[in-house]
């Protein structure tokens, strides 16, 4: 989108976050969820870290693929893969990172990472 341009001409650091934020919550509604409806809990992000490794222009068609990973008794990982396709070639455009734990937001608490959601997760569908 044209709003998502910087002074630079590219779409800025916010606006890649923002990017892999809406795959995730893709990637969840595939497996059946949201980040309030995780099972018996919610998810909050913990953590996130980002790797740009080119710029995004107005026009340019992002395709984000995400691995979920690093299955602890809280929470796991996410890790995204940002690519632009052109042409029929893809392009690196950088990678991704989240941290979710598993959040009970009524208690305001940290619980187990849900035995069901593991396994549509590990599934590999």
């Amino acid at each position: 989108r044209i709003t998502d341009l910087n002074y630079g001409g590219h779409a800025g650091n916010d606006v890649f976050l923002a990017l892999v934020h809406e795959a995730r919550y893709q990637f969840l509604l595939h497996h059946g969820y949201t980040e309030l409806s995780f099972e018996v809990c919610g998810l909050i992000m913990a953590d996130a870290a980002m790797e740009f490794k080119k710029e995004l222009y107005y026009g340019e068609e992002v395709k984000i693929s995400i691995a979920a990973s690093g299955f602890e008794k809280n929470g796991f990982d996410l890790y995204y893969r940002l690519e632009i396709t052109n042409a029929g070639q893809t392009i690196p455009a950088g990678k991704a990172k989240t941290g979710l734990l598993c959040y009970d937001y009524e208690q305001k608490r940290v619980v187990n990472l849900p035995a069901e959601a593991l396994k549509k997760l590990t599934s590999g569908s």
